[in-house]
């Protein structure tokens, strides 16, 4: 009987040097998308997935995670006193929305590195992989298109989509024939490629389905690209030993928030879609002679 993916973790110790001087003392996580920071947009996709529980893999100067999620009673209290219920509840709300616990990425060692530190958190279970920086625009959850797809195999999965040109050499790739509609079989994934020796156009982006094994694989993994501990190398250990690894091409619209540009983009996205905002700023945006 297959487990159920109760668990996910957040890997969130990076130095968001793309963002900087805004990361200098602020983590890139909390950059607001509109007005909700974006880690949160991917704990509600978790939860909205059915994830129960969450270990979100911090470092220094990322103390406004935890505090986000935390009970702030001070804020509470000033909210209730002036009547404020519908903010009360948003605030709360935050704090109740899932089971989250932390620990520290002492350093900044790559993406693989970073889920090791989950390992007992993890125990024997499958479990969730989401990078807060890919923000996913989907009507059914991201991860849940993951999940339905690991029911079916009984095997780890991870999220792709393609990618033109150049760019590609930014992502991990995958070398992959596909199955059924828009589900890949995996043969190889190499990290961050250069553009004439990619194995394909399709690039892994931030979802993921993961067994324990992946563990052992990661302490046999040597340091790859950037001097990093790459999870994609650890995936091709798997996949040497014939370990079945399947890609989903997500129905949806994924947004590279942890690019300026991309957050742009994202921030406009977002807003255009909001009730309270959409209409108003769309004919601001007619206004602008572009």
């Amino acid at each position: 009987m297959k487990q159920k993916i109760r668990k996910a973790v957040f890997p969130a110790a990076g130095l968001g040097t793309r963002f900087l001087p805004a990361t200098k003392a602020s983590p890139k996580e909390m950059l607001p998308l509109v007005d909700k920071p974006l880690i949160q947009y991917g704990v509600e996709e978790a939860v909205a997935s059915g994830i129960e529980s969450i270990l979100i893999i911090t470092g220094r100067d990322k103390a406004a995670i935890e505090d986000h999620f935390d009970i702030s009673f001070e804020l509470e209290h000033v909210l209730k006193e002036r009547g404020k219920q519908e903010a009360f509840e948003q605030v709360r709300h935050i704090s109740e929305i899932a089971n989250i616990s932390y620990i520290r990425q002492k350093q900044a060692l790559g993406l693989g590195h970073a889920i090791y530190q989950a390992r007992d958190f993890v125990g024997d279970e499958p479990f969730a992989v989401i990078l807060p920086d890919d923000v996913m625009d989907a009507e059914t959850p991201a991860l849940k298109q993951l999940i339905e797809v690991y029911e079916k195999y009984d095997a780890p999965v991870m999220a792709t989509m393609r990618i033109a040109g150049e760019a590609i050499s930014r992502f991990g790739v995958i070398d992959a024939v596909e199955v059924e509609s828009n589900v890949f079989k995996i043969r190889d994934v190499v990290e961050k490629p250069k553009f004439e020796n990619a194995p394909s156009d399709m690039a892994v982006i931030g979802r993921y389905i993961f067994t324990p094994e992946l563990f052992n694989a990661i302490e046999q993994t040597k340091p790859g690209a950037g001097g990093e501990i790459q999870v994609a190398d650890a995936i091709r250990i798997l996949l040497e030993k014939n370990r079945p690894y399947y890609a989903v091409k997500l129905d949806g619209v994924r947004h590279d928030a942890g690019d300026k540009l991309g957050f742009l983009i994202a921030t406009v996205e977002f807003a255009l879609k909001r009730e309270d905002l959409g209409a108003d700023f769309r004919d601001y945006l007619k206004t602008l002679k572009l």
